[in-house]
């Protein structure tokens, strides 16, 4: 019974041997898993931080667009208004000579 029992404990400490092993392995590769959800989460939560900053931009190019086009119109308007108070001075600058020229004439 002795060779038995010595043979039986000769048979299991290499079978614990191989479970110790494996148990190893299996906590290598959950730690691994785990880097690898937790790498998967920071590049979800950088994906949705690039999508807000995306969306911001999308707003501001609007807001900005819209400035530009009231800009645009502004501009417009006083060059138009320039162009009427240009040929107005121009007339007065006329009528201002003519006078002027006719009252030397006289």
């Amino acid at each position: 019974m002795n060779d038995r029992a010595a043979k039986s404990s000769a048979a299991t400490e290499p079978a614990s041997v191989e479970i110790e092993i494996a148990t190893r392995r299996l906590m290598a590769a959950l730690d691994s898993l785990e880097s690898a959800v937790e790498r998967r989460k920071e590049a979800d939560r950088d994906e949705d931080e690039l999508a807000s900053r995306i969306q911001a931009l999308g707003s501001d190019r609007s807001r900005l667009a819209d400035e530009l086009d009231g800009a645009l119109v502004k501009a417009r308007k006083l060059e138009r208004a320039n162009r009427d108070i240009s040929e107005r001075l121009d007339a007065a600058i006329g009528t201002i000579r003519s006078v002027l020229e006719a009252e030397e004439g006289s």
